[in-house]
């Protein structure tokens, strides 16, 4: 009888490369904004601001509040951009007013998002009268003028540069709201919601852990956006006289002077110039936080 003998096929070694993790989400979203040429130059330009009220002091050492020359004086060797109409030194000013005016802008865009956030979550997704009551306090607040609104609560409570920034947070959080009540309303009836709730997931975890994930991109499109308005909103109220006197910004250099700006131009042009850059910047990054993050504009790209 002869026997067969049978051999264990040899393993075919694959010539395809191996397959790579795909990148995270966060990874991705930064490397389509690198290819945002707005969103490169406006985040450049905030990076070049930002160093100057971080490391200015160090360069020119010059108290803002101190009287350094006389009154008006033009651009010189003393006094680089030349003094305001008290003789205090102006590049002084555009350094340490940026440090307030860009924590303002900061610390009120964190105040509308939050209170954004939450109400819009809330509505969207609870949605009945919880829903029609929310929507009816963010119409009401939307009806009202966000200037004479913040106007009103900094006469009321005091010219304080913390007063001023959660005014400016208190009566600009309604674009968010909406925003994000959208996103929920949106969101809430689609498949993986559904599994969640069917798991046994409480609301809080689906407000937080599933429905706000995917909410974000926008919102954190509106937060940069809201940064911008927040400078602008407190550059408005210290020309209209309700700036913080006891901190310097770029705002109240522009309200304090303004008056003077056919005597002494460089005091009222360069703190404009620089409320300007400064929300240019901001609105650029945006721009290329939009494009990174919409997939719709990055098919494009």
């Amino acid at each position: 009888m002869t026997t067969i003998e049978t051999s264990t096929p040899l393993a075919v070694e694959s010539s395809s490369p191996p397959v790579r993790p795909s990148a995270s989400p966060g990874r991705v979203a930064f490397r389509q904004f690198l290819r945002s040429p707005s969103g490169v130059c406006g985040a450049c330009l905030l990076i070049l601001i930002v160093l100057g009220t971080a490391i200015g002091p160090v360069v020119y050492p010059v108290d803002p509040l101190d009287l350094v020359g006389g009154p008006f004086t033009a651009p010189s060797a003393d006094a680089w951009l030349g003094t305001d109409y008290l003789g205090r030194d102006v590049l002084a000013g555009l350094i340490y007013g940026g440090r307030a005016s860009l924590a303002v802008g900061a610390v009120a865009a964190l105040i509308t998002i939050a209170i954004g956030l939450t109400v819009g979550a809330l509505s969207g997704f609870f949605g009945g009268a919880i829903d029609a009551a929310l929507v009816k306090i963010t119409e009401f607040f939307q009806i009202l003028p966000p200037l004479l609104f913040a106007m009103v609560l900094v006469t009321l409570f005091g010219q304080k540069l913390t007063t001023i920034t959660l005014a400016i947070g208190a009566v600009s959080w309604t674009s968010a709201a909406r925003l994000t009540r959208a996103e929920f309303m949106r969101l809430r009836n689609l498949d993986f919601v559904k599994a969640s709730r069917a798991a046994g997931a409480g609301d809080a975890y689906l407000i937080l852990r599933v429905l706000l994930p995917n909410a974000l991109p926008p919102v954190i499109v509106s937060a940069t956006l809201a940064i911008g308005v927040a400078i602008l909103f407190e550059g408005g109220l210290s020309f209209l006289g309700l700036g913080d006197p006891n901190t310097m910004s770029w705002g109240l250099m522009l309200g304090q002077n303004r008056n003077y700006v056919l005597d002494a131009w460089w005091a009222v042009i360069f703190p404009g110039a620089a409320i300007f850059l400064a929300v240019l910047s901001i609105s650029l990054v945006g721009d290329g936080v939009n494009d990174a993050i919409n997939p719709r504009l990055r098919r494009r790209m």
